[in-house]
């Protein structure tokens, strides 16, 4: 009866008793609310399987573990550069080590990176980054997440995602809302959206809140170019050369990311293209470098290293009945790259 091909999970016996994971794992550690007729034939099929208690379970639930883990979407990414400093914060505060995943963007690479950080037995996983607009892409990642909860381990979320953990939540619709309202002030009306892949929460939710603002206007979303490249200051130079090509009327582009709109901004000083004065551009997260490029970038400030921290100070907090929520505010920061059309 024993597992062929990897590792016995906690998972496996689970399945194979007809129980629950929690149901399994309180059998097997002997803990209470499992009559003794339940937890004597999970005990009974785990010994025909052969598996053994992971003992690191107990360390992780003892609060023993001195690692957590960090999976972020692009390191290289200032967005996630600055959640990281936030995390290595708390965790140098609570004398722990920090280990950083990187998995661009990819959703088996992720599943691969948090199966890499539980079997490196860290106390807890903070997940930064969107996540995916389709449950399915992280059913099997919720089911990882269960069982090592279950054995001690810990986990929060940064973004909007389908794991069922306690979660930091970026005012994403909100702030989107926001810089739309502002170029729409400006009196822009041939604007032009640079994103990265749709399938991801945090541009579902930012590009929703672009949309409300033009439909408070009156205006129709579904006219508006929605350039759709890597989510990078790469991607925000091909955008740019693909809004210029496709529509040389733009007169502002809103990139739903700082890197891409840096991007924009360098592809427009190739071109010779006045910003703001022949087209305005608006970035999203308000990164450090924001405020030193030229011209400087006006955008939705998030505060990105706050938001690691909370999020690792969740994931270390004892577990409570039902995910934690915390959501953060978000500032309209105006600086030189935006401005009224021309005329």
């Amino acid at each position: 009866m024993s597992k062929q091909g990897g590792a016995l999970r906690l998972q496996d016996v689970a399945t194979a008793a007809g129980v629950s994971i929690a149901t399994a794992s309180r059998s097997l550690s002997g803990a209470p609310g499992v009559s003794e007729s339940v937890a004597e034939r999970v005990r009974e099929v785990a010994r025909q399987m052969g598996y053994v208690a992971n003992l690191h379970a107990r360390s992780l639930a003892a609060g023993t573990s001195r690692s957590v883990g960090l999976v972020v979407h692009e390191i290289g990414d200032p967005y996630f550069a600055e959640i990281a400093s936030g995390v290595l914060r708390v965790g140098a505060d609570e004398g722990l080590t920090v280990q950083i995943c990187h998995t661009g963007r990819d959703p088996e690479r992720e599943l691969d990176q948090i199966r890499t950080l539980v079997a490196n037995r860290v106390g807890a996983i903070v997940v930064a980054g969107s996540g995916f607009v389709d449950p399915a892409l992280q059913n099997a990642a919720r089911t990882d997440l269960q069982a090592y909860r279950e054995a001690g381990g810990r986990v929060a979320v940064i973004g909007r995602h389908h794991l069922g953990v306690d979660a930091v939540l970026p005012d994403n619709v909100a702030g989107g809302r926001a810089v739309a309202e502002h170029l729409l002030g400006l009196g822009h009306r041939r604007i032009a959206v640079a994103t990265g892949w749709q399938g991801l929460t945090t541009i579902a939710d930012r590009l929703a809140g672009v949309a409300e603002a033009f439909a408070a206007e009156g205006l129709d979303f579904a006219d508006v170019p929605v350039v759709e490249v890597a989510f990078t200051r790469e991607g925000g130079k091909v955008a740019a050369e693909r809004i210029l090509a496709d529509h040389p009327d733009v007169t502002a582009v809103l990139a739903l990311n700082d890197d891409m709109a840096i991007g924009v901004l360098s592809a427009l000083r190739s071109r010779g293209i006045a910003v703001p004065e022949r087209i305005s551009v608006t970035g999203f997260d308000d990164v450090a470098v924001a405020q030193d490029l030229a011209p400087s970038l006006t955008t939705i400030r998030l505060p990105m290293s706050e938001m690691g921290a909370l999020a690792l100070e969740l994931a270390l907090k004892p577990p409570a009945g039902r995910p934690r929520r915390r959501t953060t505010g978000h500032e309209l920061v105006v600086r030189d790259s935006s401005g009224p059309p021309p005329a």
